[in-house]
């Protein structure tokens, strides 16, 4: 009996062990016979929002620290007659408080200690032609004495999250083209599509191929290009 008992529980591990041996094979066959390309999708689009962002400044005395926050006074009021008369609703405007800072000059034994006086004014629009101007062409202002300058001039596009989609439909047209390709020169087909994960997406200047591993979105630029990418495996047959 006890010969018998062996010979059964030997024979059920031979039939497992070929199961498992057999299980493997076939996955490692199945690995082999897939194919994993990248497709891509890129079209140029049109900013359709701009980010203005201004500062106003000034320098003085530390003693005179209150004749500072005056003048910061007086010349936010004349920014805003200057937004005012060129069509810009003031309401909009996101304004920083006075920030102050003490310059540091290594080395320098100056009796006259000085405050810099700071304040942003930040505004957003759709009129990018009207900004853009404003932002280049605020003479009247250093004429009446403003320390003005713009800080940043940022152009986006709002409509890329439905952008997004209709262009992972063709990087996945792609990068099946391209594994037909490749397919073809080993006398192989594509089959069925095993996984696909979707890239970061790219916003990119005209003709730049900056492109980062985490996505890169340039605002530098009114006129874009859109960039979506698809890593894709199939299995051949």
């Amino acid at each position: 009996m006890k010969n018998t008992l062996w010979a059964v529980i030997l024979g059920i591990c031979l039939v497992v062990s070929a199961s498992i041996v057999s299980f493997t094979f076939y996955k490692v066959r199945s690995l082999d016979n897939a194919l994993s390309v990248v497709g891509s999708a890129r079209i140029r689009v049109n900013s359709d929002i701009v980010r203005w962002t201004a500062m106003l400044s000034t320098t003085i005395p530390e003693e005179n620290l209150k004749d500072g926050y005056r003048k910061m006074s007086n010349d936010l009021n004349l920014v805003l007659e200057f937004y005012k008369k060129n069509g810009i609703d003031t309401k909009t405007l996101a304004i920083s408080p006075v920030s102050a800072e003490r310059p540091w000059i290594y080395g320098s034994q100056q009796d006259v200690k000085e405050t810099i006086l700071r304040q942003t004014v930040e505004m957003q629009s759709s009129d990018l032609e009207k900004v853009t101007t404003l932002a280049k062409n605020f003479q009247e202002l250093l004429d009446e004495g403003v320390n003005f300058s713009t800080q940043s001039l940022e152009y986006y596009y709002s409509k890329l999250p439905d952008l997004r989609v209709s262009l992972l439909t063709e990087a996945m047209n792609d990068a099946k083209a391209r594994a037909e390709k490749i397919a073809q020169s080993s006398g192989k087909k594509v089959g069925s599509l095993k996984s696909a994960s979707m890239g970061v997406v790219q916003v990119l200047a005209p003709n730049s191929t900056e492109v980062s591993d985490y996505g890169s979105y340039d605002t530098a630029t009114i006129e874009k290009e859109v960039m979506v990418t698809v890593r894709a495996t199939f299995l051949l047959k």
